[in-house]
């Protein structure tokens, strides 16, 4: 029997004078555990960039030139499995918990559609690597660092799935455990795999891929307990069912689609300014973390909104949800704000940190960092209001227009922009392309543009209110 629709609107407090107010505690309750999830995967970035700067700067260099083209490849196909987040919850705020469970199933089927793309990519990766045109010696870590990932791609989906009926209902102290327990076992598995076993960069890889495959047999315990079995039906709604998982490919895709556009052209940057040299290429990986640490708690901010949007058009209240939602995207955007200004003061101990003075080029690869840094953290207030809102309009269902937004400015302006600032006339990927040879520097002032263009066609829709015309998505 299904469970009737929730009392009270989420993050709804009623005040003295009987009129409803966004209760800000109820907001940062459901984000502060949101927020150590995401800075978990940030925390692991910092681990296995740790790890590989103790082996060298071509190390760094070469998993810095694919390190988002990887990560973009991966979250093209789990992408569509975050689409669990917005259906679970608007299942959930409509009451219809039985519909949340199979949401799960079905992107845990589709889980399993993704073995043969992921074989795909793992054996096009020796050669797809060598395009690039790295240094030598990057080229050959690149090429270690990039088998295992994808061969751990399925689990990687079938994990976010999971957590993502977690998060969409509310539950996300679940979802941090289970992050608590991937980025400690990354860390033993990092220690055990390149200084035991001595695998060098695979084994930083390996890691990874060990301890998310470990994650996700906790996640599925979990799921499938007694907590969830009886009411949300976990154990006995598992049959394959097309429709929807060709609900959740549809509802799902224009995610993953819209976040491997912006990280895919990422990928192109970091691969550009690693072409320059590798000083260039470590320092540009080192500052690219170091951005994780104010990004991805960013992400999990964003989550909540997705979380408490999604619940309030499930409860049919738009009108709330553009409440509640413009709060999220006003505390995102006040947080990156923050963390930009620590960034910029502290770089040259955080590139200290991830450099090894023993490697000739370390110097070198500080002092561009520092100035990297600075640049860096003039995008952050931007990317606050950019990540806010995205994560809102996917509560609300509205996947598919930001991904074409998305499209457009990454691939159609930060790419070429990017080549054009950093490149000298002739030079670069494109021959006949006219330069301004800024190096790495043009490269990082490229990203701000950017990002503070990206800030403002998202933020101007969500504002704007369009979304509110998709209605529910939940019971499909």
């Amino acid at each position: 029997m299904q469970s009737s629709r929730l009392v009270s609107l989420p993050a709804q407090a009623i005040g003295p004078d009987g009129r409803a107010h966004v209760d800000l505690a109820a907001i940062l309750k459901l984000a502060f555990p949101l927020f150590l999830h995401a800075g978990l995967q940030a925390a692991l970035n910092l681990t296995d960039t740790w790890f590989i700067g103790r082996i060298s700067v071509d190390a760094l260099a070469g998993v810095g030139g694919v390190f988002w083209l990887i990560l973009g490849l991966l979250l093209l196909i789990t992408g569509m499995g975050m689409g669990v987040q917005t259906l679970a919850a608007q299942a959930y705020g409509a009451g219809r918990f039985k519909r949340a469970a199979q949401a799960v199933w079905s992107g845990l089927w589709l889980a399993l559609f993704t073995l043969l793309p992921f074989m795909a990519l793992s054996i096009w990766g020796q050669d797809g690597v060598a395009l690039l045109g790295l240094p030598p010696a990057a080229t050959l870590a690149a090429q270690d660092y990039w088998l295992p990932r994808f061969l751990g791609g399925p689990v990687a989906v079938a994990l976010t799935v999971v957590l993502s009926f977690f998060l969409g209902i509310g539950h996300v102290a679940i979802a941090l455990k289970i992050n608590i327990l991937v980025a400690c076992l990354n860390a033993i598995f990092n220690a055990y795999f390149v200084w035991v076993l001595d695998l060098g960069v695979a084994g930083v890889s390996w890691a990874t891929t060990a301890s998310i495959s470990i994650g996700l047999i906790a996640a599925l315990f979990l799921f499938l307990g007694h907590r969830y079995r009886h009411r949300y039906w976990s154990r006995r709604v598992r049959a394959f069912d097309l429709r929807r998982i060709g609900f959740l490919v549809g509802f799902g895709f224009p995610i993953g689609l819209s976040i491997a556009f912006d990280v895919l052209g990422l990928a192109a940057f970091q691969a550009m300014l690693a072409r320059l040299g590798s000083v260039e290429g470590a320092a540009t990986q080192v500052v690219m973390m170091l951005t994780s640490v104010a990004y991805m708690p960013a992400v999990g901010l964003g989550k909540a909104g997705t979380t408490l949007v999604g619940q309030s058009i499930g409860a049919g209240n738009p009108d709330w949800a553009r409440r509640v939602g413009g709060r999220v995207i006003a505390i995102t955007t006040l947080y990156m704000l923050c963390v930009g200004l620590v960034l910029s003061l502290g770089a040259p101990l955080w590139m200290s940190l991830f450099v090894p003075s023993s490697d000739p080029m370390s110097e070198q690869v500080i002092a561009l960092g520092i100035q990297l840094a600075f640049i860096a953290a003039l995008y952050q207030l931007s990317d606050g209001l950019h990540i806010g809102s995205v994560f809102c309009l996917r509560g609300a269902g509205d996947t598919r227009v930001p991904a074409l937004l998305l499209l457009t400015l990454s691939w159609g302006l930060f790419v070429p922009l990017t080549h054009f600032m950093a490149f000298e006339s002739g030079g670069g990927w494109v021959d006949w392309m006219p330069g301004l040879n800024l190096g790495a520097v043009g490269g990082w002032w490229a990203a701000v543009i950017y990002i503070s263009l990206l800030a403002l066609v998202l933020g101007g829709r969500w504002f704007m209110g369009s979304w509110k015309r998709l209605g529910y998505q939940g019971a499909a």
